[in-house]
């Protein structure tokens, strides 16, 4: 089956089986049609356990097959006998380019094997090593490789157990190779003495341009060698060095060189015990350095001091974009000078602040920067104190227009005053476009506040309110809002506690508001009283999109009211109703409505106690209905009686793109009606059968009508009682037919 189909099939160019558990049976299968198939350049079994046996036989393949020049075997549980037959491939083989083997266990042995073949090899480019038990002695192999290979640009050997012998050979082969440009040893432990080689390489190589030796075990002495090496180097455009332990002393040596170096442009640092005069050090380097365009110095040691001399820097520096001091111990005087900095700086863009200790003096320095500022969009102050006074000044300057677009002060930033001042700088602020106020103990008169600012703001767009305590008066402030606001397009109350009342009010809001596409209300308890409102809203209301209604316990009398205005609503395409405790009752309510609407594709019933009779009349909907593309049903108790009418109306409907219908009550009689809709219907792609009760009788019977069906690209029956017969018949037609298929 899949010799013919990929030898007949003249467009198949591409084929994606990762995750299909086909096993070294199906890579066996697959083995043989490549042998003589002349099409496909793409193939992609990542995640398939094809083993050794599978590797070997795709590994034969190779040798004869002249048109792959992509394959992705990734987490495959290929060993060194695998890994040794795909070498032998690689000797003849004259088109593969990229070969992903990351994630397996080749060892020192697959790696040995793999470095014969590249010396012979003239076409891999790319070649992905990552996490596979190589240790020193393959290390050195692949670097006595490199010294004759002239076709790899890209060699991924992270997560391995490469030591200093593995680094000292790849340096040694770095002095005379001429073509890598990336190499990646991320979490090797490589040390000082790796380090230091490399760094000596460094020196003399001139094609490099990527190199990652992030989490390495190098301390001081391996810092200091790769500063050395940056002085002279001029091809390295970007280096990580991020977890490792060289401290002060190896960023005193980095700023050195970065004085001198004129083509790094990413730097990453994190989390290497820099403290205040490693970064000083740093800063002295950037009132010179015309390249570096990002600094990434996240959960170091930097203190105040840091700070102080980073934003003395950022007065002269005119090329760095972004600078990351996330997770330090900069206090307010580190704060404030920063912020005077960004008075005079023009080119920064991305500052993050999170998780320091800046308070007062650093806040309110802030507030005086973003009068002037014109450049900083990004600005990260998480878990920093904004509160009372400070909160009343920072966010007045905020008032006038600012460069800043995003403003995101999520999980207990501010509170009290500070949310009162922060909406009185959106009364007159035109500039900020997004704001996430999510977790922060916001209440209902905060919520007012916020409200009253919203009736004047004529920028922002998004809101987002999620996980606050927002009551009834709270959402009730802000429908006022939405009845003036002609530019917030997105909402998001998810978890607060707006109740009826509110919702009451966002419903009449919504009658009249001409802008609101996207509304979030889960878990509200909005009830069926709160349903019915909305329902009323929705009659009239000619812009909302999407309603996410999940869990508020509208039940069926909510969902026969949402019903009602879906018959007549000609803009709601996604209405999102999980567990809400709908029933048979509501769900035919909603079918009925189906019928008519024609705005609607998304309709998610998860988890609502849906059995029989309410698949019944959603199929009877399904014949005739010519908008719904996504139909969820997972976690209800729909059964055989249930699938076969859906089936049924598989046969006629041609707008059905994806179904689920993941845990049910499905047995092999409901996927044997499934199988034989599939014979005739040509436009569902996606179904989803997990966790029902299908056996091999069902499986058997959806894999011939897979072999019909061309148009199913996702069949999802994990966790059924597929065994056997059934397990093979799905292998087979997966392989045959491209279809991604889960069991």
């Amino acid at each position: 089956m899949l010799f013919e189909s990929l030898n007949t099939n003249l467009s198949l160019a591409t084929l994606d089986l990762a995750c299909k558990s086909i096993g070294d049976d199906g890579a066996q299968t697959l083995g043989e049609a490549l042998k003589t198939n002349s099409i496909l350049t793409t193939l992609d079994l990542a995640e398939n356990s094809i083993g050794d046996n599978g590797s070997q036989a795709l590994a034969e393949a190779l040798k004869t097959n002249s048109t792959l020049t992509t394959l992705n075997l990734r987490d495959d549980n290929i060993g060194s006998n695998g890994g040794q037959a795909l070498s032998e491939a690689l000797k003849t083989n004259s088109t593969l380019t990229t070969l992903n083997l990351g994630d397996n266990n080749f060892g020192d042995n697959g790696g040995q094997a793999l470095a014969e073949a590249l010396k012979i090899n003239s076409t891999l480019t790319n070649l992905e090593l990552w996490d596979n038990l190589i240790g020193d002695n393959g290390g050195v192999a692949l670097a006595e490789a490199l010294k004759t290979n002239s076709t790899l640009t890209t060699l991924d050997l992270g997560g391995n157990s490469i030591e200093s012998n593995g680094a000292l050979a790849l340096a040694e082969a770095l002095k005379t190779n001429s073509t890598l440009t990336t190499l990646d040893l991320w979490y090797n432990s490589i040390g000082d003495n790796g380090c230091q080689a490399l760094a000596e390489a460094l020196k003399i190589n001139s094609t490099l341009t990527t190199l990652n030796l992030g989490r390495n075990k190098f301390g001081d002495n391996g810092g200091q060698a790769l500063a050395e090496a940056l002085k002279t180097n001029s091809t390295l455009t970007t280096l990580n060095l991020g977890d490792n332990n060289f401290g002060d002393n190896g960023g005193q040596a980095l700023a050195e060189a970065l004085k001198i170096n004129s083509t790094l442009t990413h730097l990453e640092s994190w989390d290497n015990s820099i403290g205040d005069n490693g970064c000083q050090a740093l800063a002295e380097a950037l009132k010179t350095n015309s390249t570096l365009t990002t600094l990434n110095l996240r959960s170091n040691k930097i203190g105040n001091n840091g700070g102080q001399a980073l934003a003395e820097a950022l007065k002269t520096n005119s090329t760095l974009t972004t600078l990351n001091l996330g997770r330090n111990s900069i206090g307010d005087n580190g704060g404030q000078a920063l912020a005077e900095a960004l008075k005079t700086n023009s080119t920064l863009i991305t500052l993050n602040l999170s998780r320091n200790s800046i308070w007062i003096k650093g806040l309110l320095a802030f507030s005086e920067a973003f009068k002037t500022n014109s450049t900083i969009t990004t600005l990260d102050l998480t878990e920093n104190r904004i509160k009372d006074n400070i909160a009343l000044v920072l966010f007045e300057s905020l008032k006038d227009k600012t460069a800043l677009k995003t403003l995101s002060l999520g999980y207990k930033s501010i509170e009290g005053d500070g949310l009162q001042a922060l909406s009185e700088a959106l009364k007159t602020n035109s500039s900020l476009i997004m704001l996430n106020l999510q977790s922060n103990s916001i209440g209902d008169n905060e919520a007012q506040a916020l409200s009253e600012a919203l009736k004047i703001n004529s920028t922002l767009n998004t809101l987002n309110l999620a996980c606050n305590s927002i009551g009834s008066n709270g959402a009730q402030a802000l429908a006022e809002a939405l009845k003036t606001s002609w530019t917030i397009t997105t909402l998001s109350s998810r978890n607060n506690s707006i109740w009826f009342k509110g919702l009451l009010a966002l419903s009449r809001a919504s009658k009249t508001n001409s802008a609101l596409s996207t509304l979030d209300l889960q878990n509200n308890s909005i009830g069926n009283k709160g349903a019915q409102s909305l329902s009323k809203a929705l009659k009239t209301n000619s812009t909302l999109t999407a309603l996410d209604l999940w869990g508020n316990s509208i039940g069926s009398v909510g969902a026969q009211a949402l019903a009602k205005a879906l018959k007549t609503s000609s803009t709601l395409n996604m209405l999102y109703l999980q567990n809400n405790s709908i029933g048979d009752n509501g769900t035919r309510s909603l079918a009925k409505a189906l019928r008519v609407n024609s705005s609607l594709t998304t309709l998610d019933l998860w988890g609502n106690s849906i059995g029989d009779n309410g698949a019944q009349a959603l199929a009877e909907t399904l014949k005739t209905n010519s908008a719904l593309t996504s139909l969820y049903l997972q976690k209800n108790s729909i059964g055989d009686l249930g699938c076969r009418a859906l089936s049924e109306a598989l046969q006629t409907n041609s707008i059905l793109t994806t179904l689920s219908l993941w845990n049910n009550s499905i047995r092999d009689s409901g996927a044997q009606a499934l199988a034989e809709a599939l014979r005739t219907n040509s436009t569902l792609a996606i179904l989803i059968l997990a966790g029902n009760m299908i056996g091999d009788n069902g499986a058997l019977a959806l894999s011939e009508a897979l072999e019909i069906h061309s148009g199913l690209v996702t069949l999802d029956l994990q966790n059924n009682s597929i065994r056997g017969h059934g397990v093979q018949a799905l292998q087979r037609v997966s392989l045959a037919t491209g279809c991604a298929v889960g069991y």
